[in-house]
């Protein structure tokens, strides 16, 4: 077997911050989330990073971070685009927006040759996550079924006081094994308890406290690959007409379509850490707060690469 490589989804980052420019630090030392996730993987055992950006964006990534990791493990980059679909497809008219983590991941195809963990890029997973992800994906092989994995998080370390999120509730099975995820698109803070609501605050529905959700950091065999690159046109043939604009292929539908067909198992990982990222402008004073307090408690060096 492979040794697993990371796979850390950065396309959105320049819509989402105003401009990878604007990707401020979270700590005196200059380092963004990315260095913490990074620091985690690799001595967890990872020693590959592929990251998947917007061509356009290369100078400035690399600029970022992108160089300072070539100094410490294998780089790769792949680049997201609108164009890139399967053929006899071409991008409806106006659309500005790529297709999704779905068609992200897709876009790695040929940067991976072996099992691999996906992250998102400004999100802050935690110790633990990689050390567990890392040891399943080298003690894990696809047989009768895919075998893959899923870090899942209690829902009331991934929220912040300062607005909604959304979230995917997982459901598991006796064994821990994933059986579906509920996406909740408004997720908040309700006095003692966390709801969601799917109209517009109308009605709240409570969720149960201890829930377990998914933050997106999955762990698969290359086989879910092939797995996207056969799926996308279907969701294409099935998405354009309705929401030519707007469909994104995302990840978490593919696996809940290989799920329901019985060809995958995704065994969910539970840690206790919490989970951290600036979702609004104003959760930037307590991420910066939690990396000052992990590093105190000697999770981390105060310089991650020296």
């Amino acid at each position: 077997m492979n040794k697993p490589t990371l796979v850390i989804m950065a396309a959105g980052m320049g819509s989402r911050y105003g401009g990878l420019k604007q990707i401020d630090p979270v700590d005196e030392q200059g380092h963004i989330i990315m260095d913490f996730s990074i620091y985690d993987a690799v001595r967890a055992g990872f020693e590959k990073v592929v990251f998947i950006i917007k061509e356009e964006n290369e100078a400035d990534f690399k600029a970022c971070i992108g160089d300072r990791m070539e100094k410490q493990v294998e780089v790769a980059y792949a680049y997201q685009r609108l164009t890139d679909l399967p053929e006899g497809f071409s991008v409806p008219e106006g659309r500005v927006k790529p297709f999704g983590t779905g068609q992200a991941v897709l876009s790695a195809m040929d940067c991976i040759d072996g099992p691999f963990a996906v992250i998102n890029a400004d999100d802050y997973y935690g110790v633990n996550a990689y050390r567990m992800m890392y040891d399943y994906l080298t003690t894990h092989e696809d047989d009768e079924k895919y075998r893959y994995a899923m870090v899942g998080y209690i829902l009331e370390n991934t929220l912040t006081e300062n607005g909604h999120v959304a979230r995917g509730i997982c459901v598991t099975d006796e064994n821990g094994y994933l059986t579906d995820i509920h996406e909740r698109t408004r997720i908040e803070r309700r006095g003692n308890e966390t709801a969601y609501t799917e109209d517009d605050g109308a009605t709240w529905n409570v969720i149960p406290a201890g829930s377990i959700v998914s933050m997106n950091m999955w762990g698969f065999g290359r086989s879910m690959l092939q797995e996207l690159k056969d799926g996308f046109p279907r969701f294409l043939q099935e998405s354009l007409p309705v929401n030519p604009l707007k469909c994104e292929y995302f990840l978490p539908f593919a696996v809940d379509d290989l799920l329901k067909a019985g060809k995958a198992s995704v065994q969910v990982l539970e840690t206790k850490d919490r989970w951290y990222g600036v979702t609004y402008k104003e959760d930037k004073p307590v991420v910066v707060q939690a990396l000052r307090n992990l590093k105190k408690a000697g999770l981390y060096p105060e310089k991650l690469w020296e």
